[in-house]
């Protein structure tokens, strides 16, 4: 239950981000053609690549959730970081290589500038602020409810891309309010390849987070210390040889232990020792769902080793 409600919460900021951009990039398109801005053409990228993001994550949330079978028997929990990886490489390429773009061309173009065209596109812009900022307050919010927070992909793209949004809005209206000013058109120019710029770099961290944890990220280390400790206590295991630890999800953790237990126990009572042990580590752990013990004989392992480097030298 818990995480369905966790679930809910990212997708009900994911849409209420989805609603907003929908809406602002209509506004910013229409009033960058109209005033003739590069700074507000560029924020009109940013949002619709925000919007196009967000239902890669809305896809992210569907199928994660769909349950193991025979070709994916660990689940696909890790849905969820690919489609991020997605969405990380929108804002890299529609949002940020646009609005660096939009920059560049203003740079060589001048005049065809309305004033009324940049008071409506300041307009729109005090306008999109708040709609960023109520969206990333609701973000913000459903992190602090949420027990992984923004260790969530979905929630943690539509943090930074309101996050970015709001940063994006305040410089594209500093360019604007200098052109203006001064008639200096570089200005603006300098504040659309500044958003392009703040786009890339938030896209390059959001997407290399994405990248490790579709490789095989490992868990918390508080957690796998526990999960050591937990073993180490058992009064059947001898010692701990290694303990592999990956997230397969937001909900799944693959925990491979290989142990070794004290002698003078039949086979029976090994699978009962190995049985309870993985019971309580569920029972303690329920995202450590995904738990192998393999037991080893570690002083043979030692001796053969040990055999092994003598005949090597």
């Amino acid at each position: 239950m818990a995480d369905t409600s966790r679930d809910q919460g990212t997708r009900g900021a994911v849409l209420v981000a989805l609603g907003a951009n929908l809406v602002i990039a209509a506004a910013k398109t229409a009033a960058g053609l109209f005033a003739a801005s590069p700074a507000l053409l560029s924020e009109a990228a940013h949002s619709v690549a925000d919007s196009l993001n967000e239902v890669f994550l809305l896809t992210s949330l569907r199928r994660s959730r769909r349950a193991p079978d025979r070709r994916h028997p660990f689940g696909y929990g890790k849905e969820r970081y690919f489609w991020s990886l997605l969405a990380a490489v929108g804002i890299f390429v529609l949002g940020g290589c646009f609005s660096f773009y939009q920059g560049i061309h203003a740079l060589g173009e001048h005049g065809g500038e309305s004033r009324n065209g940049y008071l409506a596109g300041l307009a729109v812009l005090l306008v999109a602020l708040l709609a960023e900022g109520g969206s990333l307050l609701r973000a913000v919010v459903q992190a602090r409810r949420s027990e992984e927070g923004s260790d969530d992909p979905a929630l943690r793209t539509v943090l930074a891309e309101d996050g970015t949004a709001v940063i994006g809005v305040l410089l594209a209206a500093t360019g604007m309010i200098v052109h203006m000013a001064t008639g200096d058109a570089e200005a603006e120019a300098a504040a659309s390849m500044a958003v392009g710029v703040l786009l890339m770099v938030v896209a390059t961290s959001l997407a290399r987070t994405a990248h490790r944890q579709l490789i095989g990220l490992a868990a918390d280390p508080g957690l796998r210390d526990e999960i050591e400790g937990l073993l180490a206590r058992q009064p059947e295991i001898d010692t701990v040889e290694e303990l592999l630890t990956m997230r397969l999800g937001m909900d799944s953790t693959l925990v491979a232990a290989r142990i070794d237990l004290l002698g003078g126990m039949d086979s029976e009572r090994v699978e009962e020792v190995s049985m309870r042990i993985r019971h309580s580590i569920r029972e303690r752990w329920p995202a450590a769902d995904r738990v192998f013990l393999d037991i080893t004989d570690a002083g043979a392992e030692r001796a053969e080793r040990a055999a092994a480097r003598g005949d090597a030298g």
